[in-house]
């Protein structure tokens, strides 16, 4: 799949700080950076200091508990387990005032498949992003349509599950390719919306979410279809299943809290 004109990195490297670029920030609050970024720049430094041959990013855990400002950060990371078939590690980002989001991934030993069936997610029958309108270029490229592959436009939602392609057009560190993992770490963070975005617009603000991946995604646009949601006294979970253009990869969990101020 053809990869999107590039624009401006989302940071440039500054020793061991990553300074944001001004389309960086959050569509909640000028000054305050956007989460999946944080989530990004969490995964590159698990992969780059914790990845390891015949280990699988399995799962991402990502906790935004905190609104970074549009100033430099850097990401700390920590090895928490070594086994024979598991790996564990975190990740802390510092920004301005603090640390202001951690992440915690598992990696699992890849080994021959089991003999045998197990139910299994379907692929989904979602045209291919070329097939699609056209939409809005931006940061990044979003395709939004509704279950019955209906595009959505406009900022609307659509109704019954919502479906998404997502492609990047910025590297996340200026000069370095997006490697798949944090491709899909990038992607994941839009469960968010996709999931608890409502006929009054977005009302929740991420508070953290959890990306599990059976594989790596092959191609460079990722799709998210939303499969559950759930609110009361202004707590929201759901989830989305992930699709690359081979069919589905994992799935992404999410909670969020109420924001009606900012979302409206």
């Amino acid at each position: 799949m053809a990869q999107a004109e590039q624009q401006e990195a989302f940071f440039t490297g500054a020793g061991d700080e990553f300074v944001p670029a001004p389309h960086a920030r959050s569509w909640w609050a000028p000054g305050m950076m956007h989460g999946r970024l944080l989530g990004a720049l969490a995964a590159r430094a698990l992969e780059r200091e914790h990845a390891a041959e015949g280990l699988h990013f399995t799962r991402l855990t990502v906790d935004l508990f905190r609104n970074a400002p549009m100033a430099p950060v850097r990401v700390e990371t920590l090895r928490v387990r070594d086994g024979r078939r598991i790996r564990v590690a975190d990740a802390t980002v510092h920004g301005a005032d603090g640390v202001v989001a951690r992440a915690s991934a598992v990696l699992l030993r890849r080994s021959e498949q089991p003999t045998g069936h197990v139910p299994a997610t379907p692929p989904w029958d979602a045209p291919a992003p070329e097939e699609l309108p056209a939409p809005r270029e931006g940061a990044w490229t979003v395709w939004k349509f509704d279950e019955h592959n209906t595009p959505v436009r406009d900022g609307g939602q659509g109704t019954g599950r919502r479906r998404a392609w997502l492609r990047e057009s910025c590297e996340l560190v200026a000069g370095e390719s997006l490697s798949p993992f944090v491709r899909a770490a990038l992607a994941a963070d839009t469960a968010s919306p996709l999931a608890h975005a409502g006929d009054a617009g977005l009302q929740f603000i991420n508070a953290d979410y959890t990306l599990c991946l059976s594989r790596l995604p092959l191609s460079d646009a990722i799709g998210l279809e939303s499969t559950a949601h759930t609110s009361e006294d202004g707590v929201a979970v759901g989830h989305c299943t992930l699709h690359d253009t081979a069919g589905p990869i994992g799935y992404c969990m999410t909670t969020a809290v109420a924001n009606p101020r900012a979302g409206t």
